[in-house]
């Protein structure tokens, strides 16, 4: 998962800090999310998965298909 995370943070080109701010988290806290230091809350996964238009499964390695899930509510 936390390689995942970091290589799509990185397919973006976007830096920790960057993608911090866009969660609304200190960078040292994302960094720990990439190292496997801290466990990610399930409203953070929610938010990468949203920002980066895949599934958490896909970010927790469940499954290796990148594109998400239809959306409930929508067609």
């Amino acid at each position: 998962m936390f390689e995942r995370i970091r290589n799509l943070r990185e397919d973006k080109d976007l830096t920790q800090k960057e993608m911090a701010k866009i969660l609304s988290i200190a960078q040292t806290t994302y960094s720990d999310y990439e190292l496997g230091k801290l466990n990610i809350p399930l409203q953070t996964l929610i938010l990468l998965a949203q920002f980066h238009n895949t599934s958490i499964d896909y970010i927790l390695e469940l499954t290796d298909e990148k594109r998400p899930y239809k959306r409930k509510g929508t067609r």
